[in-house]
C-alpha cells in the first residue's frame, strides 16, 4: 500500500530537502508525488534538458524508503515557449487569448504544443525509465479543469469543422440533422460553420452538442498521445495514471475514454474548496468516489487528498479536527487503494498561497501532521480489506451526451444535473448500500437496481437495454424528462414521452412544467403512501398512468388527476418514474421498498453515520465514518465527532 504526500521540493531551498523527507518518512509515508509543474526547471532554455535537481531528490528519497509518482510537466509550460509560439495559447469564448501566467492555458489542438509536449515527455521518461524508485507516471494534471476544456481559437475552429465533416460526410446531412432550415441557418459548406461563441439568443442545440463531443475528443486525443508515448518508453515496473478531479459532469470531457488507456485511475479528492461555507454532503462525496471507481470498474488511487483549507483567492471552510482524516478513510472505504495527501507544505508564494497543506508556513508539525500520521499508521492494518473488490447490486447510470444536452438547454433555472443525480443517489446511500456510478456505455446487466437520473436522451438501443434489464427482474428508477431527445439533441418526433421507455414505465406524459426559483408544488401519497405529503421542485412532468400504479399525485387545482410518481410491474421487474425534484423523505421510502424487494444488503444507522460494507474471505467488514460534529453511539460502538473505525460486523452488538 502506498501512502504519501504531494511534494514540490523545487519550491524550497535545497538544504530543506533532507529534513522534509525525514519528517515525511516519520509520518509513516512511503511515497512522494513530484514534478508535475516543473517544465522550466527541466528545460530552462529550449533544447537544454536538465534533470539533475530531480536526480538528487530521487536519490535522497531512496534513503528514506520513499517511492515516487512523477508527473509529466505539460500542465505548466515555460514562458519561453509562450513567447516563441503564442499560437499555443488557448482563447476564451470571446476570442480573448489566455496569456501566460496561469496553468493549462494551452490549446489541445495546437500541433506545435503537441510537438513540444512529446519532446519533454520523451526526454523525461527516457531519462528515468530504469529508475526503480519511480513506480508511476502521472500524465499532465487534471485535464480539462478550471475551464481548460474549452478553447475558441482558430486552430480549434478549423479542426472542429474537420471533425464535423468526418462525422457527417456531407453538408446536406449535417443540415438535415441540425434542422438548419430553422432561422435560415443552412450551410453550403463545412467552412461556414461557426464556433458556438456568444451570439444573439443562442446557437443550434445539435451544433453545441457536437462542440462538446469535439472538445472531449480533443482532450482525450492529447492525453492518449502522452499515455502512448510514456507506455512506449517507461520501465516495465512503472505504471501510467492521470489524476481526475471533481465536477466532472460540468465539463466537456468524457473521462471514461481516457481511463481506458490508463493502468489505474487517480482522483483529486476535495470535499470542500475556496468559497464553500461547508463541505459537500457525505452522499455527494461518496458518489464522486463511485464515479471514479466506475471509470475502469476497479479500485483506484487518490493523488490529492485534502488536508488543509483551500482557496486561490477566496478560502473555503476549514476542515474540523479529524474531518479531513475521516474523508481519507471514506475514500479508502469506497475503493481507494493508495492515497497521497495534498500537500506536504503550503506554498508561501504564487497563486496557491492559501491552499494549505499538512505543514503550514510556520513549518512546524501540528494537528494536521498528527492526523495524517495516525491515519497512515492505522490504515496499513487493513490493506487486504481495502484492496478487495467492492460488490454492488445498485448502479447509477449516466451518459455524457445527456449531461451535455442538459447544460446546453437547462429548461429550469434551478436545474443542476449533479444535484439531480445526487437526489436519487442519496436515499440509497443513507441505507448504507454499495452503489456503483457508471456510464451507459458499460454493461449494467449484472445489477439488481438501476438509478437513471434525468436521462432525457434515450435512443432505441438504450431503451431496449432498459427493457431487457427490467424484463429480467431488475428495478429501474427514472426521474423527470426521461426519453425526450434523440442522439442528435433533437426532440423525438411523432412519439409520446417518455420515448423508448413508455412500454416499461406504463405511463404517458403530454404536458410538463418548469418550476423556477422558490417555486414548489404539493404532492400527496396514495395506497401504501396514503397520508404522506411532500413537495416537488425544479420540474414536474404531468403523468398519465396507463398501466402504472400511482404512488403520488399532484395536489393543486388543475392537475390533481396527474401523477408525480408511479411504479409499473413489467414482466419480472419493476419500473419507477419520478416526475420531478421531490423531497428526500419521499425518495427514502421508495429506496427502502426497492432495496427490501430486491433483497439487497443494507444497514440502518443514525443520521450522519456512513457505513461501507466490504467482503473479504467470507467475512463482512464495516468501515464507519461519522460525518457529524457530535458523538454517535451505534450498536455499542462510540464514534467521536468525525471519527472513523474499521471492524468486523460480528464485533457489533446485536
Amino acid at each position: 500500500m502506498y501512502l504519501g504526500v504531494d511534494y514540490y521540493p523545487e519550491h524550497w531551498e535545497e538544504h530543506m530537502l533532507e529534513e522534509d523527507l525525514r519528517r515525511i518518512q516519520n509520518m509513516e509515508a512511503n511515497m512522494i508525488r513530484i514534478g508535475e509543474f516543473a517544465w522550466h526547471l527541466m528545460e530552462p532554455v529550449e533544447g537544454n534538458y536538465d534533470f539533475s535537481f530531480f536526480d538528487k531528490v530521487i536519490e535522497k528519497a531512496k534513503t528514506y524508503h520513499l517511492k515516487v509518482m512523477f508527473g509529466t510537466p505539460t500542465a505548466t509550460f515555460p514562458a519561453w515557449l509562450a513567447k516563441k509560439h503564442p499560437s499555443i495559447l488557448s482563447k476564451d469564448e470571446y476570442g480573448q487569448k489566455r496569456v501566460f501566467g496561469g496553468r493549462r492555458q494551452y490549446c489541445y489542438n495546437s500541433d506545435i504544443y503537441r510537438e513540444y509536449s512529446a519532446r519533454i515527455v520523451k526526454k523525461l521518461v527516457t531519462h528515468y525509465q530504469g529508475e526503480e524508485n519511480i513506480v508511476a507516471w502521472q500524465i499532465d494534471n487534471e485535464f480539462g479543469h478550471e475551464g481548460s476544456d474549452l478553447c475558441y481559437c482558430e486552430q480549434c475552429h478549423r479542426k472542429f469543422q474537420q471533425f464535423l465533416e468526418e462525422r457527417y460526410k456531407t453538408i446536406d446531412k449535417l443540415n438535415q440533422v441540425y434542422g438548419t432550415i430553422f432561422w435560415g441557418q443552412t450551410y453550403n459548406d463545412f467552412d461556414e460553420i461557426p464556433l458556438p461563441q456568444p451570439t444573439i439568443t443562442t446557437h443550434n442545440p445539435s451544433l453545441r452538442l457536437d462542440w462538446a463531443r469535439f472538445r472531449s475528443h480533443t482532450i482525450n486525443s492529447y492525453g492518449k498521445m502522452q499515455i502512448e508515448l510514456v507506455r512506449t518508453l517507461k520501465g516495465d515496473h512503472q505504471q501510467v495514471t492521470h489524476n481526475f478531479y471533481g465536477g466532472f459532469f460540468e465539463k466537456a470531457y468524457d473521462q471514461n475514454v481516457m481511463a481506458e488507456s490508463l493502468d489505474f485511475v487517480s482522483y483529486d479528492n476535495y470535499p470542500v474548496w475556496g468559497g464553500l461555507r461547508e463541505p459537500l454532503e457525505p452522499a455527494h462525496i461518496a458518489m464522486t468516489h463511485g464515479y471514479i471507481r466506475g471509470l475502469k470498474n476497479k479500485n483506484y488511487w487518490v493523488a490529492e487528498a485534502l488536508m488543509g483549507a483551500q482557496g486561490h483567492n477566496v478560502i473555503g471552510y476549514l476542515p474540523r479536527p479529524n474531518q479531513a482524516r475521516m474523508w481519507a478513510y471514506q475514500a479508502m472505504a469506497h475503493g481507494c487503494e493508495n492515497l497521497l495527501f495534498f500537500r506536504w507544505r503550503g506554498m508561501t508564494r504564487g497563486a496557491e498561497q492559501f491552499c494549505l497543506g499538512i505543514i503550514d508556513q510556520h513549518n512546524e508539525k501540528g494537528r494536521k501532521y498528527e492526523e495524517v500520521r495516525s491515519f497512515m499508521e492505522d490504515i496499513r492494518n487493513y490493506e487486504s480489506i481495502l484492496k478487495s473488490e467492492i460488490q454492488s447490486d445498485i448502479a447509477v447510470v449516466y451518459d455524457y451526451d445527456n449531461t451535455w444536452s442538459w447544460y446546453i438547454q437547462q429548461q429550469s433555472v434551478t436545474f443542476n444535473f449533479t444535484q439531480e443525480l445526487v437526489r436519487l443517489y442519496t436515499p440509497f446511500h443513507r441505507l448504507n448500500t454499495n452503489i456503483d456510478v457508471i456510464s451507459t456505455q458499460k454493461d449494467f446487466s449484472k445489477y439488481k437496481v438501476l438509478i437513471v437520473p434525468v436521462m432525457q436522451m434515450i435512443d432505441e438501443e438504450l431503451g431496449k437495454r432498459f427493457e431487457t434489464f427490467a424484463g429480467n427482474g431488475g428495478t429501474i428508477i427514472f426521474s423527470f424528462r426521461a426519453g425526450i431527445k434523440d442522439r442528435d439533441n433533437n426532440l423525438h418526433f411523432q412519439k409520446v414521452y417518455p420515448c423508448h421507455i413508455q412500454g416499461i414505465t406504463g405511463i404517458k406524459i403530454l404536458e410538463s412544467e418548469s418550476l423556477q426559483t422558490g417555486q414548489e408544488v404539493e404532492i400527496t401519497g396514495l395506497g401504501d403512501y396514503e397520508g404522506r405529503e411532500g413537495k416537488c421542485a425544479v420540474w414536474r412532468d404531468l403523468i398519465t398512468a396507463e398501466k402504472a400504479q400511482v404512488l403520488y399525485r399532484y395536489n393543486d387545482k388543475f392537475y390533481r388527476e396527474n401523477a408525480c410518481i408511479t411504479v409499473n410491474a413489467y414482466k419480472s421487474g419493476m419500473v419507477y418514474y419520478v416526475g420531478g425534484g421531490v423531497d428526500e423523505h419521499i425518495l427514502q421510502d421508495i429506496a427502502r421498498t426497492v432495496v427490501t424487494e430486491q433483497g439487497i444488503r443494507m444497514m440502518d444507522s443514525p443520521g450522519g453515520l456512513e457505513i461501507i460494507i466490504r467482503d473479504v474471505d467470507s467475512e463482512e467488514w464495516l468501515i464507519l465514518n461519522n460525518h457529524t460534529d457530535e458523538e454517535i453511539v451505534f450498536k455499542g460502538i462510540t464514534m467521536a465527532p468525525y471519527d472513523s473505525k474499521i471492524l468486523k460486523n460480528c464485533d457489533l452488538n446485536p
